[in-house]
């Protein structure tokens, strides 16, 4: 029988989506259930955007395009970047990608090497260990702990390093901590970076919901514009999860390989997606700051009745939309936390596993309901507790 490539083996799924999976099937069976595990907003796209992209059908531009992207975005994304956190990048050192998995895909099969060493946090997003092993990489963490706020240790960075390590890949704000890695860890970061000569993938999808201070990217430090490529898209900070619309800002060069490889690929982004999010990067309406305005509102409510629930402890995110809660008093492991939440509550919540080793004794909650529901997701929760609160009081 013909085979399967060995690479695929080296790949791994999202935890939240088996979630989501076995949340739908209790709704079938008429349960009600609070969805809080998949990280997609439950905004849609401000007017001007679904505006754009009905005229821009209308007028006919649904054809194949430009590889690296419609120039009118490339030329949008630049200002943007420029405009909202104050990265000098042009036109040319920009390509766009049917969504940001795809234009991280792209960066690291045009850099990684089979046998390189990629460097990234734990807990993250999935895909950056499982991608890389994946390319024939070796996948080496580094924690983000709680004690020290869920910051990286850069010595503990620093100690990982081999002449094998080509790459380091991180996430600020990070999913699913929620983290924003503060000036002090991007300067040490950069200067490892340099020391050891390494690429660094900054994945900048959250760089928008910052509940407080101004966003700064690795990229605007010295010395990091030749060898930093930012992953961003338009999913998070405009609710456009389903357009399937990235980016990504890289030296020439890196661009240059990014786009022969779509060319062996993908060939182009929709067109129509592409004009419509220019107006998105416009935000006329202020929709970015409304949403991230009541998403502060929903943090501050939600961190605040997760430490009412025994055995719970969260601290409160600086960014993104996500609550990472220790569930380590409860006595349970967090996938049995998660099981009784999603049968017995029918709140659904990630265990952090999925996330990797780090997260083995947490809880990812998304942001993404109304305030009303994450009220009534607290009191169903409060509720199922009664399950381990005599283990937290001894």
């Amino acid at each position: 029988m013909a085979r399967i490539a060995s690479r695929v083996s080296q790949l791994n799924g999202e935890g939240a989506l088996a979630v989501y999976s076995r949340a739908k099937e209790l709704e079938l069976q008429g349960r009600s259930i609070i969805h809080l595990e998949l990280g997609e907003p439950d905004f849609h796209p401000a007017p001007p955007v679904v505006d754009g992209l009905r005229s821009a059908v209308a007028a006919g531009r649904d054809r194949y395009c430009s590889t690296r992207g419609v120039p009118a975005l490339r030329e949008a994304i630049a200002d943007y970047l420029k405009r909202t956190r104050r990265v000098d990048a042009t036109a040319e050192q920009v390509i766009v990608a049917p969504g940001c998995k795809m234009a991280l895909s792209l960066a690291m099969m045009a850099l990684i090497e089979p046998g390189d060493e990629v460097l990234f946090p734990d807990p993250s997003f999935p895909i950056y260990p499982s991608f890389a092993r994946g390319l024939g990489a070796t996948a080496v963490p580094y924690w983000l702990e709680e004690k020290n706020k869920f910051q990286p240790d850069v010595d503990e960075i620093a100690r990982q390093i081999t002449p094998r390590a080509t790459m380091l890949i991180f996430n600020s704000p990070n999913n699913p901590t929620g983290t924003v890695f503060s000036d002090e860890v991007l300067q040490k970061v950069a200067m490892l970076a340099t020391k050891h000569d390494l690429w660094v993938i900054a994945d900048e999808i959250y760089a928008r919901i910052l509940f407080s201070g101004e966003y700064k990217s690795i990229r605007s430090l010295p010395g990091m514009t030749e060898r930093t490529v930012i992953i961003d898209g338009f999913s998070k900070s405009f609710a456009m999860t389903g357009w399937r619309l990235g980016y990504a800002v890289a030296p020439e060069e890196v661009i240059d390989a990014m786009d022969l490889l779509v060319l062996n690929t993908f060939t182009c982004a929709a067109e129509f997606t592409q004009v419509a999010a220019i107006e998105a990067l416009r935000d006329s309406t202020n929709a970015v700051e409304a949403m991230v305005a009541e998403y502060r509102k929903r943090r501050d409510q939600f961190v605040a009745g997760l430490n009412q629930i025994p055995g719970f402890r969260c601290q409160a995110p600086d960014g993104a939309f996500y609550a990472w809660v220790n569930i380590e008093d409860t006595g349970l492991s967090a996938e049995e936390v998660q099981k009784l939440l999603l049968e017995e509550a029918g709140v659904a919540g990630i265990a952090g596993a999925a996330f990797g080793p780090g997260g083995k004794n947490y809880l990812r909650f998304s942001l993404v309901s109304a305030r009303n529901l994450l009220e009534e997701a607290l009191e169903r929760m409060q509720r199922v507790s009664v399950h381990w609160r005599t283990a937290v009081s001894r």
